[in-house]
């Protein structure tokens, strides 16, 4: 399996033009197919420059440099920066260009795409299911690097697949209203995987009906789909697919009547089991999951559901699924001074964090601490959601500590629980909350961090991790 290479796939120059709608100053001057680059630190002579804007960089503030470094043309979208006589594509707007031009490589490669998208789970559905496909595919697998999963990140994935590629598993990530459809638009799945549609960015899109429709995007192109037969939104929508998707779920249990076609979940040993239609037998199949966290088996099956939608036999995935391993920051299990902890901070949404929680419960532990810093993105709705999380996490832990914009709501939500004030502890300050836990972990507990991103709750970690003084 493959990170996506440098971008550095050429399209022609007048498919290029024509999908910018680009106005061309110095046309004789252009060579007849152009490569793409956005760093003037990796540009290669030959390479056009695109300038992109972004909130703390402007890309025209380097077109000399470009130049210099051999920029057979630059990509922009204010003519004014232009140096005299630059050969240029003059574009509305950079980053829908540079997108554009990813479509086009998209669209003269011979691989199988899929796409994922999802209030939770992406990024580690994304992960797994690249394993899965190397492990169980027929080729090499290309797959969008960390989380580089808005316009800039898929751009360049599509750029930099390497023509060998039989697989790309490509993330799609929403700021704004309509993103998805115009991300899928680009990359244009095979395959869309839609692992839910939850309350993350409720504050950006305005409304949940615009968040589902933001999310169902995924299929602008006509992508087969793999959906959640536990999600509200896909179980009402699946109708809108040309064909029947397949589904997924955590676990066995009664399923929704809407959910027609092949199912894919985890028996109660883990073991792998596929479902053709209602009342069918029940294949399972050897080899048992092993990831921790019961909120991972449903990523699992998402990412099972997805090479089984490819045509992977169901044996060599089931076969595949020992040894998978999560993202960095997925809940990330360390040992630090006689305790362990259990790292889940790369994000946070009120269902991701319901589902963490309810994995921490089961954990086995002296005494189970949960961390919990607030959530980011929730609109009007933030102190109720953190309310519930409040009170989850006082059926989940022995002790809480609460910190960031909504910590009040999270510890009133844990009274409510039925937690004591006196296991509430509130933190001011990541380094308050490293003192309070060097002073009082003990050995034997179980330490969750879990929290936005925004909080940087990986401080907490390192603080943790370091040497006393």
């Amino acid at each position: 399996m493959t990170a996506a290479s440098p971008a550095r796939a050429s399209v022609a120059t007048g498919a290029a033009i024509a999908a910018a709608a680009a106005r061309v100053l110095r046309p004789e001057a252009l060579p007849e197919r152009l490569s793409f680059s956005t760093d003037t630190r990796t540009l290669q002579p030959g390479d056009a420059f695109v300038a992109l804007i972004g909130t703390t960089y402007d890309g025209h503030d380097y077109l000399a440099e470009a130049l210099a470094r051999g920029a057979a043309a630059l990509v922009v979208s204010r003519e004014e920066a232009l140096p005299p006589g630059a050969p240029a594509l003059v574009v509305a707007d950079t980053k829908a260009a540079y997108l554009g031009f990813g479509g086009l490589a998209r669209a003269a490669s011979r691989a199988r795409f899929v796409a994922i998208t999802g209030s939770t789970g992406k990024t580690t559905t994304k992960a797994l299911l690249a394993q899965l496909l190397a492990r169980a595919g027929s080729g090499p697998v290309t797959a969008t690097p960390a989380n580089e999963n808005n316009e800039i990140g898929v751009a360049k994935l599509l750029l930099g697949v390497p023509g060998d590629a039989a697989y790309v598993v490509v993330e799609h990530g929403a700021r704004h209203p309509g993103d998805i459809a115009v991300l899928a638009r680009a990359s244009r799945p095979d395959v869309g995987v839609l692992t839910n549609v939850g309350d993350a960015h409720l504050e950006i899109m305005g409304s949940r009906e615009v968040l589902a429709e933001t999310k169902w995007g995924l299929f602008a192109t006509g992508a087969s789909g793999v959906l959640n037969a536990r999600d509200a939104v896909s179980l009402e929508r699946a109708t809108r697919l040309a064909e029947p998707p397949v589904w997924f779920a955590a676990g066995e249990g009664p399923t929704d009547p809407r959910v027609t076609g092949i199912l894919a979940f985890f028996d109660a040993d883990a073991r792998l089991c596929v479902r053709e239609r209602p009342g069918s037998a029940v294949r399972t199949f050897a080899g048992q999951l092993a990831l921790p966290g019961a909120h991972n088996r449903e990523n699992a099956a998402a990412a099972a559901a997805a090479a089984l939608a490819l045509g992977c036999d169901p044996e060599r995935i089931a076969a595949a699924l020992d040894g998978l391993e999560l993202p960095a920051g997925r809940y990330e299990r360390m040992a630090v001074d006689g305790f362990a902890l259990v790292y889940d901070a790369y994000n946070a949404s009120m269902s991701g964090t319901l589902a963490t929680l309810e994995s921490f419960s089961k954990e086995r532990a002296n005494r189970r601490i949960a961390l919990l810093g607030s959530m980011a993105e929730l609109g009007d709705e933030a102190p109720e959601m953190h309310e519930r999380v409040g009170s989850a996490a006082a059926e989940s832990a022995d002790v809480l500590l609460v910190g960031g914009d909504f910590a009040d709501d999270l510890a009133r939500g844990a009274r409510a629980g039925g937690m004591d004030a006196g296991r509430i502890v509130p933190f001011a300050s990541n380094a308050v909350a490293v003192e309070w836990l060097r002073a009082n972990a003990r050995e034997g507990d179980l330490i969750l961090v879990k929290g936005s991103r925004r909080y940087r709750l990986e401080e907490v970690v390192a603080g943790l991790r370091a040497p006393r003084g």
